[in-house]
């Protein structure tokens, strides 16, 4: 089960995301004040809220909509089916960026490195330009329904698989990176502290945000794998053992990037010239992994076996988190009466289809990344609000403190989840609000169809809610009823 929400947690935000937002928020002297900030979101936001996931799945042994209907209240489900949306959405592309991954696992084993941006970019160009990235959207979308659909097990054990050969792939590139003349003053740089940075209300977002999306709590995938927790299974020692191991593996593979890009490149540019290439993510933020990192690669000695490994490790990391969305979705649909086996071939089916815009056109894309990511933020909120609302001291009490072969969590988590977190979610969205009208999209944040206004957030989230809303007396009864029936029925 640890190992299944690790496959969760572990993803492709912690190798070529996390990476790009240190050194986008890096002072002049580093990013180590930056480091600092993140890891007080890790305590102070992620590992509450995977917490508050586990018990609640265990709780309730249902997906995320049954859960909401059983703990929160039947008038409530509509917030489970909108955490479960907003997975299910981010599942839409999900699935094209593990596409591009396992297409360049494939170019790396069969071509030339690119020795120039220029070449780089040809590659990146003639793969979008023609009709490979949907072919390999439909390849990932099918390889994660050929895992799920035999069930837990068969995600445990592609996980068993995916996750420890990921942390090899790391650890073999991190003593590859070390090995690098100059890479040490790129790891410098990652955990110098500039602390005059520490006064930008930026910088503690984008490391909350951050945290969010390397740790997956707030998303209700944990909450899923959580109905199928064994009660000798400890909520909370596995809540830190995901957050903690999670944030190592994005650490360690900052190292690598710092410590690479600094190695090749510092020697023609100044720091700033070599931040600012680490800075730009590049169309769907392509720019550093899968345009520079092969040039970077091909300056290395024996870079065609790390580049391979670098690609394959992506593609682990890819799939195991988007096997995750799948089975998220799934275990909503059977909860609602569903045979499993046709939840799973409806979920994929639908999930290929509405991801071709995202495969076709970066643009929509990036859109689709920019609305649910922010929802992500919404979807946190809604899982404190849930403990909330049955009391979050009496949830603990019953389901997470005083179990045997477990630590407690304590009044700390009951002031994490009751005001820490819900006034967190609410000055992030206020401030991603406050981008959007005045960074992204200053003189369209009214235009619903302008790619980063606060007016296509509000429309897609609006129309999602208010349909939740109206099915919602349907939804909670379904899935009660569904529960019921499967308890006689043992």
């Amino acid at each position: 089960m640890l190992l299944c929400v690790l496959g969760i947690a572990v993803g492709t935000g912690n190798i070529w995301r996390f990476p790009r937002i240190a050194a986008q928020n890096a002072g002049d002297d580093g990013a180590g004040a930056f480091l600092v900030a993140w890891l007080v979101f890790l305590f102070v936001w992620s590992v509450p809220l995977i917490i508050a996931e586990y018990a609640l799945g265990r709780r309730g042994r249902m997906g995320v909509v049954g859960t909401f209907a059983k703990i929160a209240g039947k008038k409530f489900a509509w917030m489970g089916a909108f955490v479960g949306f907003v997975a299910t959405a981010i599942m839409f592309y999900y699935s094209v960026v593990a596409g591009w991954c396992v297409y360049y696992l494939i170019k790396m084993s069969t071509a030339p490195l690119p020795l120039s941006t220029e070449a780089a970019q040809g590659v990146w160009d003639g793969f979008q330009g023609g009709g490979f990235p949907v072919a390999f959207h439909a390849l990932a979308m099918g390889l994660g329904a050929f895992v799920v659909w035999n069930g837990i097990r068969s995600i445990e054990r592609a996980n068993r698989v995916l996750i420890p050969a990921l942390l090899l792939i790391v650890l073999i590139s991190l003593g590859r990176t070390l090995t690098l003349d100059g890479a040490s003053e790129g790891i410098r740089f990652l955990f110098t502290p500039d602390w005059s940075t520490l006064a930008r209300p930026r910088i503690w977002l984008e490391a909350l945000t951050q945290n969010a999306w390397d740790t997956g709590a707030g998303w209700g995938l944990i909450l899923t794998y959580g109905a199928y927790m064994q009660s000798r299974h400890g909520v909370v020692q596995n809540a830190v053992i995901t957050g903690v191991g999670n944030n190592t593996v994005s650490l360690l593979a900052a190292i690598v990037i710092f410590g690479t890009v600094f190695a090749i490149l510092g020697a023609d540019m100044s720091k700033g010239e070599v931040l600012d290439v680490m800075k730009t993510s590049g169309p769907a933020a392509t720019g550093l992994t899968f345009i520079w990192m092969p040039q970077l690669f091909a300056k290395m000695p024996a870079g065609n076996v790390f580049a391979i490994l670098f690609f394959l490790g992506l593609s682990f990391a890819a799939f195991s988190s988007l096997i995750s969305m799948i089975e998220l979705t799934t275990r909503i649909l059977v909860d609602f009466g569903i045979a499993r086996r046709q939840a799973i071939l409806g979920v994929c089916t639908i999930g290929f289809t509405l991801g071709l815009p995202s495969a076709i056109n970066l643009d929509f894309f990036a859109n689709q990344d920019f609305v649910w990511g922010v929802a992500l933020m919404i979807s946190g909120a809604f899982i404190a609000f849930a403990v909330i609302r049955y009391g979050a001291a009496r949830f603990r009490a019953e389901s997470i403190d005083n179990q045997d072969h477990d630590w407690n969590a304590g009044r700390l988590w009951d002031t994490a989840i009751r005001f820490a977190i819900p006034s967190l979610a609410v000055v992030l969205l206020g401030w991603w609000l406050y981008q959007a009208a005045f960074v992204y999209a200053p003189d369209r944040w009214f235009d619903p169809f302008a790619p980063f206004s606060i007016m296509t957030c509000l429309v897609q989230w609006g129309i999602v809610l208010a349909l939740f809303v109206l099915l919602n007396r349907w939804m909670a009864s379904r899935a009660l009823r569904s529960q019921a029936e499967a308890s006689d029925s043992e």
